[in-house]
């Protein structure tokens, strides 16, 4: 009677943590609805920081799920939820064509999206007031960093996924400003930069900090023994591979999430091309810089992907390439110059970092390090070659 008790009870909460997951998908994007109605056909608008405001908020919001791709637009962010949950399902039910599997391999796609999706929506309301009209802060971050990165090692349930969401909420976003306010500005580096240190820098004192939390179990000890799936062909491997890396950054790392946001960002530019990529009008060249730093990544590292299960290729697609392209202006040289510089750079420093870790901090600190470090320091070199100019 007890093992039945226990099993039920499991269910149980297992159905209601994707019920919660559920509805907390569905009350997102219909919050991305309302905020784009009210956003779609005017120029890119960042959230003043009104809380009383909420159809700016609701579009700022769901926008930041996609900021990590420079998209920052609430289209993409719907979609890629849409497109995390149609390959969690398709993981759920052993689907042929299901992808790589999310949440680092682990299948833990609703407990690491719910917990980041609340940390940003904490984190926003902890941190907008520091927002002011026509500014900008880097309150996205704690949707691509803690919350997730403390699911994924610690493993799913209310305490990790309520502990990882404020966590992250707490100390990303002003270690982020403040990086962004007191390096990035005074010494013309892109904003990911500060972006990204505000991720490393606050990850690591959360993992700290869980370590020491007597709630929290131990870390690492869930972790199921998964394989990202290799349907198909292995000639297409390559390019399913370079798909999935577009939503890594979100810890999805899946093909159909992967298509489905940048769907959602290609239809919001032929809406408004104003309205994508920060407002820049270089959301061609940011895709463009993507598409190819992926592919030749994920060309270049094959074979450490293929012995090690994972390898960290996502990064540049998030750092090096789209920074450089916003910092250059666009230009055909800073499309490839920066994507290759960041497929050949940026992999290899996260994963030497990543492996001097202690078994307490997630490997994701290492990735947000490269790309501070490789963006900092490929864009700071570009600025004396001929042909570059900011």
């Amino acid at each position: 009677m007890t093992t039945i008790r226990s099993t039920t009870g499991v269910a149980g909460s297992r159905r209601i943590a994707y019920l919660g997951a559920g509805i907390t998908i569905v009350v997102v994007l219909l919050a991305a609805l309302v905020g784009w109605t009210f956003a779609q056909l005017g120029a890119w608008q960042p959230w003043s920081g009104d809380y009383a405001d909420l159809g700016q908020l609701s579009s700022w919001l769901v926008g930041s799920i996609s900021e990590p791709q420079f998209y920052a637009v609430a289209p993409a962010g719907a979609l890629l939820l849409l497109g995390g949950l149609a390959g969690h399902v398709a993981d759920r039910r052993s689907w042929r064509y299901q992808g790589f599997v999310q949440a680092c391999g682990t299948g833990a796609w609703p407990w690491a999206a719910g917990s980041a999706l609340l940390s940003l929506l904490l984190g926003n309301l902890a941190w907008g007031w520091s927002l002011a009209p026509d500014s900008w802060r880097p309150l996205f971050v704690p949707l691509v960093s803690v919350a997730p990165a403390i699911v994924v090692l610690y493993g799913p349930g209310w305490r990790v996924g309520l502990s990882a969401a404020v966590l992250g909420a707490l100390l990303t976003p002003p270690i982020a400003i403040l990086a962004v306010d007191h390096i990035c500005n005074p010494l013309e580096l892109p904003p990911v930069v500060g972006a990204t240190t505000g991720m490393w820098l606050g990850a690591t004192v959360a993992f700290w900090v869980c370590s020491r939390l007597p709630w929290m179990p131990t870390a690492g000890a869930w972790r199921p023994d998964r394989t990202p799936a290799h349907a198909g062909p292995a000639f297409l491997w390559v390019p399913r591979r370079a798909l999935a890396d577009f939503s890594e950054a979100q810890f999805f790392g899946n093909e159909w999430a992967s298509t489905a946001l940048i769907l959602g960002a290609v239809v919001a530019h032929l809406m408004n091309a104003s309205s994508t990529a920060y407002g820049s009008g270089l959301f061609v060249s940011v895709l463009a810089a993507q598409v190819l730093t992926a592919v030749v990544g994920v060309i270049i590292w094959r074979k450490r992907w293929l012995a090690r299960g994972f390898y960290p290729t996502f990064v540049p697609v998030v750092s090096v390439a789209p920074a450089t392209v916003l910092a250059f202006g666009g230009s055909v040289q800073s499309v490839v110059v920066g994507a290759l510089a960041g497929a050949l750079i940026a992999p290899p420093v996260a994963a030497a970092i990543s492996a001097r870790l202690p078994k307490t901090f997630h490997p994701f600190l290492g990735n947000v390090a490269s790309m501070s470090i490789c963006t900092a320091l490929i864009v700071a070199v570009l600025r004396f070659v001929p042909g570059f100019a900011s």
